[in-house]
């Protein structure tokens, strides 16, 4: 296989020459002091083990830092849109084939997106490989036992060989810069859901929060994130008003810190997908082997998300003169 470039050469550590700091008038410079640029107020508890504000302006640090974007696809003439959306279909399949957890869906979801944006002209025939490589990637991290390389390689039919998928491995984590850890939209929406039924500050690490709420609206943002219009948003967003459909603006201000103003047009966007979510039976809770009972709500599940995109597109046909309006449950 070829070796790729760009290797880390040792380096020499110099003392950084000491210097005394003097006091100095900085009153001239009134004028150009700047506010904090992360407007939102920390929505979290006080920590027992560690500042509230701080692990807040890391996340959305973080979120500013992994960026991700629509238009990726007018780098790659050969693909459309709806490429995206069966490629991504199929992971959640493989997924629930495989027991694996949400966050690993996710976590592989960003991975391809930003990997996308830092190529041209991918081959349509490359994205299935481009995408288990993904997911091979996503469940080494989050797995605690993920798959073999051989069962990633099997699910694709013979399309991809182990040898494949090693040498995508190689090319991904370089082009992502060996960044691999966005905050996703599964864990937004995990957290905010987490600082709304918060009543005990110590056991913020504890799920509080309902099982059957959670589901439902993972399963909205399984169906969201489909679309490669979700691109637009950021994850926080994404998560924030998917959570303000299913329950009101005033519980996404207490466990987001967000306004109404940040998440309406989102809000807007997603009224297909929440109609066609709910127009379908409610999802239920599953059992799974060897899966403790207080984790089942965290392993990725699958249903027929492709139809229900196509009805999505169909309700969007209807709403190109306004006639549906954002608005939140409760």
């Amino acid at each position: 296989p070829p070796v790729l470039s760009g290797g880390i050469s040792p380096c020499i550590i110099i003392e950084t020459p000491h210097k005394e700091i003097g006091t100095s008038d900085f009153s001239r410079f009134t004028n150009y002091r700047f506010t904090n640029l992360f407007i939102n107020p920390s929505p979290l508890p006080d920590l027992s083990w560690g500042c509230s504000k701080e692990v807040w302006l890391n996340m959305l640090k973080k979120e500013s830092r992994y960026v991700h974007d629509k238009h990726f696809e007018v780098l790659h003439s050969d693909l459309e849109p709806q490429m995206r959306s069966i490629l991504l279909d199929w992971l959640l399949e493989v997924c629930e084939v495989y027991t694996l957890h949400r966050e690993t869906f996710y976590l592989a979801q960003d991975f391809f997106d930003r990997f996308m944006l830092t190529q041209k002209d991918i081959n349509k025939n490359m994205l299935q490989l481009i995408g288990i490589t993904s997911l091979f990637i996503a469940s080494k991290l989050e797995e605690i036992y993920a798959p073999k390389l051989q069962e990633f390689a099997y699910v694709t039919d013979g399309a991809c060989s182990e040898e494949d998928i090693l040498r995508m491995e190689l090319i991904i984590l370089k082009a992502l810069k060996w960044e691999l850890c966005p905050v996703t939209v599964i864990s937004w929406l995990n957290l905010f859901l987490q600082v709304d039924a918060l009543k005990d500050a110590p056991k913020v690490l504890l799920p509080q929060y309902s099982q059957e709420t959670f589901i439902q609206i993972a399963q909205l943002l399984d169906l969201c994130v489909l679309a490669v219009d979700s691109l637009e948003f950021q994850y926080r967003i994404l998560a924030a008003a998917a959570l303000c459909h299913f329950t009101s603006i005033q519980v996404v201000k207490k466990a987001s810190g967000l306004e109404w103003d940040n998440i309406s047009e989102c809000v807007d966007w997603m009224v297909p997908f929440v109609s066609v979510i709910k127009s379908t039976c409610p999802v239920k809770l599953k059992t799974f082997k060897k899966i403790p009972v207080e984790d089942r709500h965290n392993i990725q599940t699958h249903t027929n998300y492709l139809a229900m995109l196509d009805e999505v597109n169909y309700v969007n046909s209807f709403r190109k003169g306004g006639q549906l309006s954002p608005v939140c449950s409760g």
